[in-house]
Order: C-alpha cells, then sequence, then structure tokens
C-alpha cells in the first residue's frame, strides 16, 4: 500500500500518525512524508488541515478521511485496508 502523509516538523499529531502507520504490520507499507514547509504550494494547501494522509492507487492520490488521533494501531490498519477495498 503506498501512502502520502503531509506533514510538518514538531506537529504532534503528524508524529503520532506517522508513528502509528510505521507500526503497522499487517499491511505492506511504503509510506512517503512530505514537509509541508519545503513546498509552497503544499503549505498553501495543507498548513490548517495537517496531518493529511493519501493513498496511492493507480497513479491518483486519494484523501483518506481523518482519524481520531487516539485511534489504535489495530483500528488503523482496519480503516486503511477497508478504505483501499472501496477504491
Amino acid at each position: 500500500m503506498e501512502l502520502i502523509l503531509y506533514s510538518k516538523t514538531g506537529c504532534h499529531l503528524c508524529e503520532g500518525l506517522e508513528e502509528k502507520l510505521r507500526e503497522i504490520d499487517d499491511i505492506d507499507i511504503n509510506l512517503e512524508i512530505r514537509d509541508i514547509t519545503k513546498n509552497k504550494e503544499w503549505w498553501e494547501k495543507y498548513q490548517y488541515e495537517i496531518p493529511v494522509l493519501y493513498l496511492v492507487m493507480d497513479g491518483q492520490e486519494k484523501l483518506i478521511p481523518r482519524n481520531s488521533p487516539r485511534i489504535s494501531v489495530n483500528q488503523l490498519s482496519k480503516v486503511l485496508q477497508k478504505f483501499a477495498n472501496k477504491q
């Protein structure tokens, strides 16, 4: 599963989501982190929204709806699988 996480340094919600994504062991995840402070377009689009997570399928980025920062690793894995299967 190919994911893109829009994030920035010092964002505790971003860091928490990244940590949970890296802990998932029942899905093979290729995670790309995009620091919004490095790209003006990303900054303008996501500065008030991060963390923002996308699933990449067939070359298209599909926005994954935001989940609670309290979601468990197991629940996050299930959400990702369910979302991917709907696409």
